[in-house]
């Protein structure tokens, strides 16, 4: 497959290589080394040698828990690969500083598209808030509208003439 096509597959996987954890949107660094071409041992080295770089809410490593959690979510193999250690885990800002840490122009250039992918992520997630907030009212006002109209209609049934033969006949 020609380079281009393959950077387009993989610029196309981003949003599903985004996952909450922490209450943060992170990536992983096996996705971001796969996504900026370089391996994950390489990248983590840069990490290493820039950690000043990268405060906790640029990135963190999981704990075995999430770890422990993440390979469940994702049926992986008990081995997580061969991996020794608990994978790091990268914020937007995380993933942004990285490629200016590793200084190539696919990083660079895969890191837009990165960023892009969270500002999309965040627009829906806003998107999915404001339509749940309407759902709401609008459950809130048809309740009232029903209990108004269950009114109407017991008034409506007490007018009908079947409603005064309920009551006994007056008269003959």
């Amino acid at each position: 497959m020609p380079p281009r096509l393959r950077t387009h597959a993989l610029i196309e996987q981003i949003p599903a290589l985004i996952f909450e954890l922490r209450g943060q949107r992170v990536l992983l660094d096996e996705d971001l080394g796969r996504l900026y071409g370089v391996a994950t041992r390489r990248l983590n080295e840069q990490v290493r040698r820039n950690l000043a770089r990268f405060p906790p809410d640029f990135m963190f490593r999981l704990t075995l828990p999430e770890l422990a959690n993440l390979k469940s979510q994702f049926a992986t193999s008990s081995s997580w690969g061969g991996r020794r250690k608990a994978p790091y885990a990268f914020t937007e800002h995380g993933a942004v500083m990285l490629a200016t840490v590793l200084r190539s122009s696919r990083a660079t250039d895969m890191s837009l598209h990165i960023v892009r992918a969270f500002i999309e992520m965040r627009q829906l997630l806003r998107s999915q808030r404001a339509l749940s907030r309407k759902l709401d009212e609008l459950e809130r006002k048809v309740g009232r509208h029903d209990r108004d109209i269950a009114a109407v209609v017991q008034a409506i049934r007490q007018l009908m003439p079947g409603a005064s033969a309920a009551r006994g006949r007056i008269g003959f």
